[in-house]
């Protein structure tokens, strides 16, 4: 299935929490902290400014980006977990 995201928003696939600690312990699910990190699969058109011109998006099609914690909206499409947010929730393009 394919989703394409609306105006400034972004369709991201986080990338895989991490099994073991630094220190080479193997954690549990439970303690497994969510990556602040993914991929961009999909990108918005852009939204539109006070004069009816859309304003492109920074952020495109396969860049890794870093995110705050809370950000975005978690969906799951065809098995795969993703989140859908708003291009202002990115912190950084990683690159």
């Amino acid at each position: 299935m394919k989703v394409t995201p609306l105006y400034d928003r972004l369709l991201v696939k986080r990338t895989e929490a991490e099994e073991k600690s630094k220190g080479g312990i193997i954690l549990p699910d439970t303690a497994k902290e969510k990556p602040k990190q993914g991929t961009v699969v999909s990108v918005g058109k852009g939204k539109y400014n006070d004069k009816g011109e859309r304003i492109a998006l920074t952020v495109k099609e396969g860049d890794t980006i870093l995110f705050s914690s809370y950000a975005g909206t978690e969906i799951k499409i065809d098995g795969t977990d993703y989140l859908i947010m708003r291009e202002d929730d990115v912190l950084a393009i990683v690159g």
